[in-house]
């Protein structure tokens, strides 16, 4: 039998979502449950936080769209079940800025008796290695950091409207750790030449900015331990990162990653890993290398399956959040060294019960009962 043409195969239909309408065209033959799936990344909700609303009737997940009534130009209603939504999020609002005595030069305040002669702020900051900018109301980082050079060991510059990062960052050559969350830097704002000369850098956290890549020379920055860029655009990591081998902390979550790469399985030394509310559906084998792993967090995700030898080779694994994904504890428990780990989270939470009240017994982080 000859398959139709194209144009009785595929409908486009508009579903009406946060006061937009989003255009799919779908195959008439597809079901319910593909739309939702082709909604997600439109979206950001979970294929099972969606209610697809048609004629007043909630769709089933099994029923084609052809049997569900659906034509060319049909209109349905998408609603979201709260705390299903993944990739960005819930949109998070920006730290209020709140103003302090303590106010960076360049702030505009008009009270010079607030402020700390500059001659005496940096003097502090290479006496303590500590520049603390944090909520300054800045839009540029002061140039007097720079003069700090190798004293300084953390610079602070968290809740600011700051949007560059310059090369002038490689005059901090004994910097350890380096904290711009909640800022606008974007993609093409940080100058990563002047980064990867920090060859102590251990502690890098660009939470809650404007990103929606990593370059290859994240790899060279060899001495980091932790890694925050969490609630960015990220949609990958490159492969350079395996070459963060000291790497022990990755935060990820709140991002729009769909893939992860397998050179992620060279970072050996992982001890915490959290993925959650992005829009993967798997991990790659070679996530089963990190035999330090004691934490893994994928919750909000369309996770169906992890790496298979997962539980078998991370022993030291005791926390894995699994909250709004599809894997069921009857999945997990196919899982070789199911038994072993599940052993292992019941130890760590006997070891809580001194402060902690009414800890379950059973698996509670995330895996469905069926």
């Amino acid at each position: 039998m000859e398959e139709a043409p194209s144009s009785t195969r595929s409908i486009a239909i508009n579903v009406k979502f946060g006061g937009k309408t989003i255009p799919i065209s779908i195959a008439s033959e597809s079901t319910i449950k593909d739309l939702k799936s082709l909604l997600l990344s439109s979206t950001n909700v979970l294929p099972r936080g969606q209610k697809l609303i048609f004629k007043g009737k909630v769709l089933e997940d099994h029923n084609t769209l052809g049997a569900s009534g659906l034509t060319n130009g049909s209109k349905l209603m998408l609603l979201a079940s709260q705390g299903l939504h993944q990739g960005e999020g819930p949109v998070l609002k920006k730290a209020q800025v709140v103003p302090k005595l303590r106010r960076d030069s360049h702030s505009g305040s008009s009270n010079d008796a607030n402020k700390v002669p500059v001659k005496n702020r940096v003097e502090r900051w290479k006496v303590t290695g500590v520049v603390a900018l944090s909520e300054c109301n800045l839009e540029v980082i002061p140039d007097e950091v720079w003069a700090c050079e190798s004293s300084a060991r953390v610079l602070d510059c968290n809740n600011n409207s700051i949007k560059t990062l310059p090369s002038a960052i490689a005059h901090l050559t004994g910097l350890e750790k380096l904290f711009i969350n909640a800022n606008c830097l974007s993609d093409e704002s940080i100058s990563w030449e002047g980064l990867t000369p920090l060859k102590y850098l251990t502690v890098l956290s660009l939470n809650q900015n404007n990103l929606t890549t990593l370059p290859s020379a994240l790899g060279s920055l060899t001495a980091l331990r932790e890694l925050h860029v969490s609630n960015n655009k990220l949609v990958g990591l490159p492969n350079e990162i395996g070459k963060l081998t000291q790497l022990e902390v990755l935060r990820v979550n709140n991002n729009r990653m769909n893939t992860v790469g397998e050179s992620l399985g060279n970072c050996h030394s992982l001890v915490e890993v959290d993925f959650s509310s992005n829009f993967l559906s798997e991990l790659p084998e070679t996530f089963s290398s990190f035999k330090n792993l004691k934490a893994l967090y994928l919750s909000n995700n369309a996770m169906k399956s992890l790496p298979s030898k997962l539980f078998k080779t991370c022993l030291q694994l005791s926390t894995l959040d699994l909250h709004n994904t599809e894997i069921t504890i009857d999945i997990l428990r196919q899982f070789e060294g199911w038994d072993d780990f599940d052993e292992r989270r019941r130890n760590k939470h006997q070891k809580q019960l001194d402060f902690r009240v009414g800890v379950s017994r059973d698996f509670d982080e995330g895996a469905d009962k069926n």
